[in-house]
């Protein structure tokens, strides 16, 4: 794949940044807006017919974590790495009780789902947060089949080892398949080289002290390859990608993980010749997109971010954080890597497939030839009939500039940063587009909580959505599901920095 094909597999969407900007930022002196505990609220719980509860307790604690031979200390839900699976049906209820037994408060949000607002797990805005050596009681209807997961919502903790996987099934699942595996992918360096609030605070502290230079916004790169500095031991220098538009990411992580595993200890799968898997993929990271191919198989994407697409086969996907697929693969006869190649990075996770008990094991440094083939992006993904979007013009657009630099660490959207008291007011019943003009040299995949909305063009469904440096993204979402929701850069560092932002339902 050419440089110039890298550069376009984002496109469906994509126009050049620039022209007339509405401005995001609502006078809200005299509006009234959902609240998340609100009647609006409990209707829209109501409307989804809850049915059977289902009980879940998730205990958040400092522990220990083996990665496959290094040991860390870090936070956990329970003890293990990633968490344990949440999985129900569609239709069903979720009663998970979150017992914070961390040195610091935390709450959880239920990623991608459109759940009831005051389950969405946004501190200040949905809930207060969960103090230390406290507890809460989420329950919501998970209404929509697919592929979901969760973590805290509150600084950089998702930078850590508190995250785990949301099932939720179709009671009338159209796919057959033999197995199913889930697959998470994690860029690592708590408990290693620091924690993500040492990274956190040497980002923010940067503004006007680096040093002159060219390539990561603004400061010199002394080596070649991806590396952190004397200087600056948590930056990431020299993480270049024609697929994320040039800077890949800001953040230098010792390890990139598989299903909480180093490369050099992978996590083996193991099924027959001829079987056909369902492979769940989940981003995790904090700031590293992946580039995902199986060895000689094709992959055939099934959904993206929990909703169906029609099926269409490639060699490799790209996973920005926050993003999940779906895909099947029918095994050949041997053994094969499964690799996630940190993407601009130079480095990689991995497991391995194995359908032949004697067959080599691949090396822990093979790529396999897919991660360089066809790449699926968002121009080839078509939305299933039966999710796809009614057509109707925009009701009300809404543009956020995506705007800062590495330079100063100043990310913003719209030239301001975070407040949770600036809300942008939409109503129910509206076709709301939001444009994301990227005023940035950096890429940003930017959720949406509480909604999956379509992609302008092809109308495919998603929440989370890459926007590269220079261009602009637009979706369309109906306003269906009432309260005050977050849209935000899903870099975690990027968010916690100032990228984020608040729609709410008008009374």
């Amino acid at each position: 794949m050419t440089a110039f094909d890298r550069r376009l597999f984002l496109r469906t969407g994509l126009l050049a940044a620039g022209g007339a900007l509405l401005s995001a930022c609502a006078k809200n002196e005299n509006i009234t807006f959902v609240q998340p505990a609100g009647d609006q609220v409990r209707a829209a719980e109501a409307a989804r017919t809850p049915g059977t509860i289902r009980d879940f307790t998730l205990t958040a604690r400092p522990g220990h974590a083996d990665l496959g031979g290094p040991t860390v200390s870090t936070w956990l839900y329970g003890d293990r790495l990633p968490g344990e699976p949440i999985r129900v049906k569609a239709g069903e209820v979720v009663r998970a009780k979150l017992v914070n037994t961390l040195p610091q408060p935390t709450t959880v949000h239920w990623h991608g789902l459109a759940l009831r607002n005051d389950a969405d797990g946004v501190p200040g805005v949905t809930q207060p947060v969960i103090a230390a050596g406290s507890e809460r009681v989420y329950e919501f209807t998970a209404p929509h089949p697919g592929t979901y997961w969760f973590h805290p919502h509150h600084g950089p903790q998702l930078d850590r080892g508190l995250y785990a996987p949301l099932i939720v099934e179709d009671p009338a699942e159209p796919l057959t398949y033999d197995h199913e595996w889930i697959v998470v992918l994690d860029d690592w360096m708590d408990g290693v080289s620091g924690t993500p609030d040492d990274v956190l605070a040497e980002l923010t502290s940067m503004a006007g002290m680096m040093d002159g230079g060219g390539g990561h916004g603004g400061h010199a790169m002394p080596t070649p390859r991806p590396s952190a500095s004397a200087k600056w031991p948590y930056m990431m220098m020299n993480a270049e990608s024609d697929l994320l538009g040039g800077d890949a990411g800001d953040v230098y992580y010792p390890h990139f993980l598989l299903n909480g595993r180093v490369p050099a200890s992978p996590e083996t799968f193991t099924a027959k010749p001829g079987d056909k898997v369902r492979i769940r993929l989940i981003n995790a990271g904090g700031d590293t997109a992946f580039r995902v191919a199986l060895g000689d198989h094709t992959m055939t994407v099934t959904h993206t971010d929990g909703f169906p697409v029609e099926p269409v086969e490639t060699d490799a996907l790209l996973l920005g954080m926050g993003e999940r697929y779906d895909v099947l693969v029918t095994l050949k006869d041997g053994a094969f890597p499964l690799v996630a190649l940190a993407e601009g990075k130079r480095a990689l996770a991995r497991a391995v497939v194995r359908t032949a008990p004697s067959a080599r094991a691949p090396g822990a440094e093979d790529r396999p030839a897919q991660l360089e083939g066809r790449l699926v992006g968002y121009d080839r993904l078509v939305p299933a009939a039966a999710v796809r979007l009614a057509a109707k013009n925009p009701d009300r657009t809404i543009t956020l500039r995506l705007m800062g630099s590495m330079a100063k660490y100043d990310w913003t959207i719209n030239r301001k940063k975070y407040d949770p008291k600036v809300i942008e007011p939409i109503r129910s019943g509206e076709r709301v587009r939001l444009s994301f003009v990227n005023q940035s040299l950096m890429w940003h995949p930017m959720h949406l909580h509480g909604h999956t909305f379509a992609l302008a063009g092809t109308g495919v469904r998603k929440d989370t959505a890459i926007v590269l440096p220079g261009m602009t993204v637009n979706v369309d979402f109906d306003a269906d599901n009432p309260g005050i929701w977050m849209i935000h850069c899903h870099n975690i560092y990027h968010a916690e920095a100032g990228m984020m932002s608040l729609l709410g339902y008008r009374v």
